[in-house]
């Protein structure tokens, strides 16, 4: 019985073959702002207003099996796509998803826009650094998606115009006489999205008054 009811839904779907469209979308908590692992799911549209979504994270009842999904941007394997970044901005972030329906001839080319940086900045611990100790340069990405993420050596780059760079950290020398250090952090996977601060290099020494002795 149970057979009968499961082949007889499926049954229903059949005068629905023309879909008239597929959308697709991305997890928004999978944080596809940073990371590379991205669940997606799809949404097929069909001629008589029904829709059906694929499992996963929209929770539909379409398997991924039944599904052929390939893309120009690294690879997909059951509602999760990999994608390369450095690709995906000469992309203009927009990932092309081809996917082959049952009983459909031609695959559906489905667009899927990812978010991106649209600018970074800096946001600073300390209003100075201090010779020959190091100063974390913190850098935030403002994405399309309104969401704001630290950014690591992963995602920019820096230059300074003295002074070395360990890491993400800006390390001067004891001895030096600069009074301003500049740095400028570079988007890797867009050299157009860049931003530079000036740094006060602290002058005086630490008020040693105020540190309570035993």
């Amino acid at each position: 019985m149970k057979l009968f009811f499961t082949a007889l839904q499926l049954l229903l779907w059949i005068p629905a073959l023309g879909q008239t469209a597929i959308s697709a979308t991305y997890d928004p908590t999978c944080v596809a702002e940073l990371y590379d692992r991205i669940p997606i799911g799809l949404k097929l549209v069909y001629d008589n207003g029904q829709f059906r979504k694929t499992e996963g994270f929209l929770q539909g009842d379409y398997r991924w099996n039944r599904l052929k999904v390939n893309t120009n941007n690294g690879s997909f394997q059951n509602g999760t796509l990999l994608i390369n970044r450095k690709q995906l901005a000469e992309q203009q972030y927009t990932v092309q998803l081809s996917v082959t329906v049952p009983g459909v001839a031609q695959p559906f080319q489905v667009p899927l826009t990812l978010p991106h940086v649209e600018s970074i900045r800096f946001n600073h611990y300390a209003d100075s650094l201090k010779r020959d100790i190091h100063f974390y340069l913190n850098v935030e990405g403002v994405f399309s998606s309104g969401k704001i993420y630290p950014l690591d050596t992963s995602a920019i780059k820096f230059e300074t115009s003295e002074g070395k760079i360990i890491g993400q950290d800006l390390l001067i020398d004891l001895h030096s006489a600069t009074r301003i250090i500049t740095v400028t952090a570079t988007d890797k996977n867009n050299p157009n999205i860049k931003v530079t601060t000036s740094i006060p290099v602290k002058q005086l020494p630490d008020d040693m008054s105020l540190i309570k002795k035993k």
